[in-house]
């Protein structure tokens, strides 16, 4: 137990329990009810199992354990079409990102000492800064930066990084409360949990913290462009949500890890609150997703008008909300960086990019024509 693990038991904890509560009204009317209470409790179990670990064999039995239960969720309505094919596509996405993780488990098992506790792992890493290994004969790669770029392969899976961030938008498929869970607190947060734990092995790489770098800022940048031409509200957010793992990811990538976690905590918070908002509406609505078909809810959804515009504001950076603080601590640490691919600090300075039409949400702002374009034109 330290301060990063207890910091994370505080977000999952938090945020899962007002999900169950959420829940008790959302799916009381669906014949899954029980079974859904089922697969929530043991989704959190294995988040806590695995941000408790200590040695990379809990590590990777709360990582596995929290893909198989998403993937349950997520196809959790398995009488739609849609669902099956969303969770199979992130399984089998998650099994390519799990693949790298457990080549980069192995390469710590073969010659960190035998150990997977973290404290020994840590210990001996200084002394293999510089050790070269043959994964290619005749050709020499550093031990470190193969071994992180590996682990990291498993946080592109499990955290959506580009190229692995397909399945996120579909596991929209899932019930809202758990697209609230699995975004916002738990399972995409699993891989920059992973990272700043792995923090004494990157910092001896910097070619892989030019990787993580690159993949964040790619995400974030157009993670973004995508969620903008969205009109299901659900896959909105979700867009919202890669475009945010992104900036934690370039956090990272830059050795501000503090960071990282900071906006991993605040986003889990303002991000559950407009999953839960959208499925507020959504439930106001009849299940009808399309945002060209809302506007106006305001006098008859007003608490969920200024939960939602509560929420909106944090996650846009308007200052004084908690958004603020975090997403502007990242830019300025990737700015203060000395590694070559910092120049794309740029990339996530586009703060235009969600701001107005992506989670200004159509009804928290009723009156405002619902094709108005970023500038305030009409389209």
């Amino acid at each position: 137990m330290d301060s990063l693990t207890a910091m994370m038991l505080v977000v999952v904890t938090s945020v899962s329990l007002m999900v169950h509560i959420y829940t008790i009204g959302y799916m009381h009317e669906d014949p899954g009810y029980q079974r859904f209470f089922s697969y929530i409790s043991l989704f959190t179990f294995s988040m806590l199992m695995l941000v408790m670990s200590n040695n990379f064999v809990q590590l990777f039995f709360g990582w596995e354990a929290v893909g198989l239960v998403s993937y349950l969720l997520i196809g959790f309505w398995f009488k739609r079409s849609t669902a099956i094919f969303a969770n199979l596509k992130a399984f089998l996405i998650n099994r390519v990102g799990d693949f790298g993780f457990l080549l980069g488990i192995g390469m710590v098992l073969a010659y960190f000492g035998g150990s997977l506790n973290y404290t020994d792992v840590f210990a001996a890493a200084p002394a293999l800064a510089h050790k070269t290994v043959q994964i290619i004969p005749g050709v020499d790669w550093s031990l470190m930066t193969v071994t992180c770029v590996l682990l990291f392969v498993g946080a592109m899976g499990k955290s959506a990084q580009f190229p692995l961030h397909v399945w996120l938008p579909d596991s929209m498929e899932g019930p809202t409360p758990i697209s609230a869970l699995i975004h916002a607190a738990t399972m995409v947060t699993a891989g920059i949990f992973m990272v700043s734990r792995m923090s004494p092995l990157y910092e001896l790489s910097d070619t892989a913290l030019n990787v993580v770098l690159v993949a964040g800022a790619i995400t974030a940048l157009f993670m973004g462009f995508l969620g903008v031409v969205q009109t299901d509200i659900k896959r909105v957010v979700a867009y919202s949500t890669l475009s945010q793992l992104g900036y934690m990811t370039v956090a990272l990538g830059v050795s501000a890890y503090p960071v990282a976690m900071f906006h991993v905590m605040t986003h889990a918070f303002f991000k559950a609150l407009l999953f839960l908002g959208a499925g507020s509406v959504i439930m106001g609505m009849h299940h009808d997703q399309d945002m060209r078909n809302m506007g106006g809810l305001r006098k008859y959804m007003p608490i969920t008008r200024i939960t939602s515009l509560l929420g909106s504001l944090a996650l846009i950076g308007t200052p004084f909300f908690s958004g603020f603080y975090s997403k502007d601590s990242i830019i300025e640490a990737v700015q203060a960086s000395h590694l070559p691919a910092a120049m794309l600090w740029l990339l996530c300075r586009d703060r235009w990019r969600i701001r107005y039409r992506l989670l200004l949400l159509p009804h928290v702002l009723p009156g405002i024509p619902r094709e108005r374009t970023l500038d305030g034109k009409i389209a």
